[in-house]
């Protein structure tokens, strides 16, 4: 193991950290307020409701998380609409493409995420709240969506760690996150092993980081696993 090597190109791999930090939280954060309504929507009992969620939902679960990147960043610029419009600006800058295609994609298992969550509500919790009187929106936005919050909260903790994960593919469209940067050292010293070793640390401990963040978030809450029975 070249240590002095990998000593030295740690600041550029805090860079690439910081960087995938940035996609992520992103991403996560937009992904969860994108699948609220998709989510309530998913849970309605009228099926033309439901129907324009899991159209999305299932091209966005159904296709890979790459196949997605590079229609965004290569498929939108072959059209002259886009092109001309202000979107452009965005969608010719890879960071923002993978920002967009990461939302889009993380969205769709988030509202599925939270269907699973309204769903698994007791009943009994929903009828006393009409019983005493309360209207459907505020039953939805003083009992349901925090109750789902809590359920779902283990399985939304899952997915940005997948997230994580899935960032590592932003460097097929030249962005400089934590793989692309070991990509690029690699290409300059040739040491494979340190340097993809070196990125994998920096995953596990960003994974570590938010797994001990997400078990106090829950603790903090008192989430039981079997509440929702």
């Amino acid at each position: 193991m070249e240590w002095e090597v990998i000593y030295k190109w740690l600041p550029k791999f805090i860079q690439g950290a910081i960087l995938t930090l940035e996609l992520v939280g992103i991403a996560v954060i937009l992904g969860l307020i994108l699948a609220i309504p998709l989510g309530i929507a998913r849970s309605s009992k009228r099926w033309y409701v439901r129907s324009l969620p899991y159209a999305y939902i299932f091209f966005f679960r159904g296709t890979p998380l790459l196949v997605q990147l590079f229609l965004v960043y290569y498929g939108l610029a072959q059209f002259d609409a886009v092109r001309a419009s202000f979107m452009w600006t965005y969608l010719r800058d890879p960071f923002w493409c993978a920002t967009a295609t990461m939302t889009l994609h993380t969205a769709a298992y988030i509202a599925e995420i939270l269907r699973g969550a309204i769903q698994a509500i007791p009943p009994g919790e929903i009828e006393a709240s009409r019983a005493l009187g309360m209207s459907k929106p505020k039953t939805l936005f003083y009992i349901i969506l925090p109750r789902a919050a809590r359920i779902g909260l283990p399985a939304y903790s899952n997915e940005v760690i997948l997230m994580l994960k899935a960032s590592s593919l932003a460097s097929t469209v030249t962005l400089l996150e934590l793989t692309g940067m070991a990509r690029t050292i690699i290409a300059r010293n040739y040491l494979t092993v340190e340097m993809f070793l070196t990125a994998g640390v920096f995953y596990l401990l960003i994974s570590y980081i938010l797994v001990r963040g997400f078990k106090l978030l829950e603790r903090w809450l008192r989430v039981d696993a079997c509440q929702g029975r």
